[in-house]
């Protein structure tokens, strides 16, 4: 996979693009707010388009020096990937199912066969048959259906999340004439003619469930949901049993499910719990009943169950009590054991428990940093727990765990060519925040790596929606450690690594927590001599890219150069717009800024609305054009607005792809290039780009 061909570069190309000033003029409580660069959101404006294509233009003027760092980079990374590959297949249904990729093939190939001697293989979906000229490309929602011979999937190939659900007869690999258009994920068999999926409002927000019968037209099709509420967002799925089609309907601090049974799937929704304020919970099903894990008084979580009978009741019972150090992330049921996903201490455990005797135990792991994940857990009367384990010094591994028997089996250690663990090490250690909080830190450095202030650093973090980022395996990234590098990942408040406060602590009112522990990492680094502030690197992506912007503005002094990945960073016009997508929904998560109080808590952190006349670090900002999820206005505005107010003569690059979505390009070589670009802006930035 060659560089493709440099465009053809000016004089002109090496002076940094000015956008345009066309003021836009507003008064929100009482503060007249003036926005410069408004009229880049207008995506079909020639202007705007010209002004983008400027902005690639500088920066591969700018970083060409590097080209031959990228292809490098990005050989290193291709050859630490076993090209042609298959995972572990899982059983369902009779079959098992796996995924295979092909060198020089972007896209998997999801496959399976009989789970019985000598059955040949089939091809369920060709990924790269569906992307074949296609600049973006992505399926998403694949399920077959109950009965295996029927598989309907999603496809988008406008990286805007806009998909057509599909439905293929797996016994003669024919598209049925069942396609439906302008659908968004997921979707939920009843059985094999009878399927449930969701559309959404003009925002993007999952709104409605609709159930489909195989062979009728869409017009046919009957809403069975429909949530108004614009804080809330639709899910639907099929429960583990296959008794229940269930129908979740989820805003950031409330939940209300409703189920359908997969023997009448022409029956009313049933509501199992009703909506109340402040009350979230997770709806799962054993033989018999449903469990419910739920905040209902418990900040970290506890379960409750309920007879299939009594739905509606109220009668829910205690099954698992709450705790102050243990936050029940979910449940996995089994027919005969439910595994409890947990965290304690900042890291995850599984309980296992045995339904009939009520016997527990737990699954116990190596290193003291570690992450690990049921997958493949389709079947419900299995004694087979499957789960992937890994570390920042361990690539994935996936065991086979007998509940019964507490034996485990490694079924697949993902092969790392040239990976040799023993020249690495991982360090684990506390910072103390500004207020005392102790924020968890996961790194990884060569062996021989000496805490003496002369090495680089990578400091990731994203602290949003309580997203745990785990400790584990970045085979990317030891291109980075080769050179020196340490790769620190920051668990900062946001995430819910160390249980249900750590999210609310970092979160509408107290979002600065997030920021602030970030910084107050960084200090630490270059205080004890991990690092020095001319050798470190900031990069977060989405929030996290409202993390990169919002430190680089209070503490710019701090870093070396700071990679923002499709960043949210003008968080009041955002905010203030519910036509966008994840605006009204997200107002529980960052504030609602037609309030007063909460407005004038986000406008002092917001990094489009703080850019000053300051000197800034190296900076880097990547985006997509078709980007549904943070427009990619918003980084483009913060850096016109950089350019015209930073002081220094450090770079600022945007890089944007004009063809890709939220995650860039879709194609697996493709993210590797973008990858390797960001690298070598790493590099040059703390003078290794040779």
């Amino acid at each position: 996979m060659g560089l493709a061909a440099a465009p053809r570069l000016g004089a002109q190309d090496l002076t940094p693009p000015t956008a345009t000033i066309k003021p836009k003029v507003d008064t929100l409580h009482g503060e007249v707010r003036t926005d410069n660069y408004f009229w880049l959101r207008e995506k079909s404006n020639p202007e705007v388009t010209s002004y983008l294509e400027k902005e690639n233009a500088y920066t591969a003027a700018r970083m060409k020096h590097t080209e031959a760092l990228q292809q490098k980079l990005y050989d290193e990374m291709l050859g630490r990937i076993k090209e042609t590959d298959v995972s572990v297949p899982f059983r369902e249904n009779g079959y098992l199912y796996w995924t295979a990729t092909e060198k020089g093939k972007s896209y998997p190939i999801f496959m399976r066969r009989r789970a019985t001697a000598g059955a040949p293989d089939e091809v369920v979906i060709d990924a790269n048959a569906l992307a074949a000229g296609k600049k973006f490309s992505q399926v998403g929602g694949l399920q077959v259906s109950p009965g295996a011979s029927r598989a309907a999937y999603l496809h988008d190939t406008t990286a805007l999340r806009v998909y057509t659900l599909y439905v293929k007869d797996l016994s003669t690999g024919k598209l049925l004439g069942d396609s439906i258009s302008r659908v968004v994920p997921s979707i939920a068999w009843a059985n094999d003619t009878v399927l449930f999926y969701q559309t959404a409002d003009s925002a993007r927000r999952a709104d409605a469930v609709w159930r489909h019968v195989l062979g009728t037209p869409q017009s046919s099709d009957v809403q069975v949901f429909h949530e108004s509420d614009v804080l809330d967002n639709v899910g639907v799925g099929r429960s583990k049993s296959g008794k229940f089609v269930v129908i979740a309907d989820d805003g950031f601090t409330s939940s209300e499910s409703r189920v359908i049974p997969t023997a009448n799937p022409f029956a009313a929704p049933i509501v199992v719990s009703a909506r109340r304020p402040n009350v979230e919970y997770q709806l799962d099903h054993i033989d018999g009943a449903f469990l419910m894990t739920t905040n209902d008084g418990a900040r970290n979580f506890k379960v409750m169950r309920i007879a299939d009978d009594q739905v509606g009741t109220g009668q829910w019972t205690d099954f698992i009590p709450t705790s102050d150090s243990v936050f029940i992330e979910y449940l996995e049921p089994f027919k005969n054991n439910v595994v409890v996903v947990q965290r304690s201490g900042g890291l995850r455990r599984l309980r296992v428990m045995e339904l009939r005797h009520g016997t527990v135990h737990y699954v116990t792991f190596p290193e003291p940093a570690y992450a690990v994940s049921p997958t493949g857990n389709a079947e419900f009367n299995s004694d087979t727990l499957r789960f992937v384990y890994q570390s920042m010094v361990t690539p994935p591994t996936t065991y086979d765990y007998a509940m019964s028997t507490r034996q485990r089996v490694v079924k697949k250690k993902l092969e790392v060519p040239g990976f040799d663990p023993s020249k690495y090490e991982v360090k684990r250690f506390m910072v103390t925040a500004r207020d005392g909080v102790k924020v968890p830190i996961s790194m990884i450095v060569q062996k021989r790596w000496k805490q003496d202030g002369t090495h680089p650093l990578l400091e990731y973090a994203y602290g949003s929606y309580g997203a745990t980022t785990e400790a584990g395996f970045n085979s990317s990234v030891l291109s980075l450690v080769d050179r020196g590098f340490g790769y620190a990942i920051a668990h900062i408040r946001g995430g819910q690594e160390m249980g249900r406060a750590w999210y609310d602590e970092g979160k509408m009112m107290k979002k600065k927590n997030t920021f602030n522990d970030y910084v107050d990492v960084a200090q630490y680094l270059g205080d004890n001599k991990y690092t020095s502030k001319d050798r470190l690197i900031a990069n977060g992506g989405s929030a996290g890219g409202l993390l990169m912007g919002a430190i680089v503005n209070m503490r710019p002094d701090l870093f070396r150069a700071v990679v923002a990945d499709v960043p949210f960073v003008d968080v009041i016009n955002t905010m203030m717009d519910a036509s966008l997508p994840l605006t009204a929904q997200e107002w529980q998560q960052w504030g609602d800024p037609h309030d007063s109080t909460q407005y004038a808590y986000m406008r002092s952190y917001s990094p489009y609305d703080n850019v000053a006349r300051k000197a800034y670090p190296w900076m880097l900002v990547t985006t997509s054009l078709n980007d549904s999820q943070v427009m990619y206005w918003e980084p483009a505005k913060w850096v016109a607005k950089l350019r015209a107010m930073k002081t220094d003569m450090n770079p600022l690059y945007i890089k944007i792809n004009m063809a890709g979505g939220h995650g860039g390009s879709s194609g697996r070589y493709d993210v590797l290039r973008e990858r390797a670009f960001r690298y070598a802006f790493m590099l040059d930035a703390v003078g290794m780009a040779q």
